[in-house]
This record gives structure tokens, C-alpha cells and sequence, in this order.
């Protein structure tokens, strides 16, 4: 494994580690998310300039545009949280309730 190949592969598994033990805030998990999306969107950038084939080069924009669209509805749902129960905190939401 090349260390471009692990940098990419480790920074992928922060955010995951991140997003499965750190998830108090709902703004932590989301920043999570973003760092992964983000960890996927230049390995898949330089993937295809590795590979310097010309149908693959639509995939990293697709990814970003995916990864943007995440982000509004995360961002949203931080808000409409906040603004219904008061916090951000996850344990502070029920499902059961909604």
C-alpha cells in the first residue's frame, strides 16, 4: 500500500471511528460524515487522474455534489432538532416519540 493509498485509508477510518464512538452531538456526527465524504472525494480525484481514463472523471463531481446535498439535510436536521428539543444532544432524541 502506497502512503497516499494509506493516508487516504486512514483518514476514511477516523471519520468512521469518529462517527461510531464520539456521537454525543449531532453536529460531531455530522462533521464525521463530511470528513469521510471528503477522504472519498480526493481519493476518487486522484484515483482517476491515476488512471488518466476519461469516463471515470464525472464520478468525483457526482460525489461532491451527493456530499453537498448530505451536508443541507444534515444541517437541517441539526436546526429542526434545535429548534424542537432545545439541544443537539443525541440521547436527548426518542424515537418512540415522533
Amino acid at each position: 500500500m502506497t502512503p497516499v493509498h494509506f493516508t487516504f485509508s486512514a483518514a476514511f477510518m477516523l471519520g468512521l471511528t469518529g462517527l461510531a464512538f464520539h456521537r454525543t452531538h449531532l453536529l460531531s456526527a455530522l462533521l464525521c460524515l463530511e470528513g469521510m465524504m471528503l477522504s472519498l472525494f480526493i481519493a476518487l480525484s486522484l484515483w482517476t487522474l491515476q488512471l488518466n481514463v476519461t469516463s471515470f472523471s464525472a464520478a468525483p463531481m457526482l460525489l461532491l455534489a451527493f456530499s453537498a446535498c448530505e451536508a443541507s439535510a444534515g444541517l437541517a436536521l441539526l436546526v429542526a432538532t434545535a429548534r424542537t428539543h432545545g439541544t443537539d444532544r443525541l440521547q436527548s432524541l426518542n424515537l418512540l416519540q415522533c
